[in-house]
């Protein structure tokens, strides 16, 4: 699998592929919304590191929050906090 092909982030390990066919799986199922977005509304992606500027989420992480589940939710939320205290 190439490193293009690869996400970054808690769905590392995930093709694009497998992220695709995750989405048509949930495509018209109910969307979790009991763990708040991070988003705090300053939406620039840092090129040297490639994470929003804002949330620090990275972009797969961004595209993908609406359909991810709670559990997934959290392990972002997770990995914000690892990129914040620089871990």
């Amino acid at each position: 699998m190439s490193s293009e092909d690869k996400a970054a982030g808690p769905l590392s390990g995930e093709s694009r592929s497998e992220r695709r066919r995750r989405r048509e799986q949930r495509r018209g199922a109910v969307l979790d919304t009991s763990v708040p977005s991070p988003c705090v509304a300053i939406c620039q992606m840092d090129s040297s590191n490639a994470q929003c500027i804002g949330c620090h989420r990275m972009i797969d992480e961004i595209r993908d929050w609406p359909i991810l589940t709670a559990d997934e939710k959290r392990a972002v939320l997770a990995a914000i906090e690892e990129r914040k205290n620089g871990a």
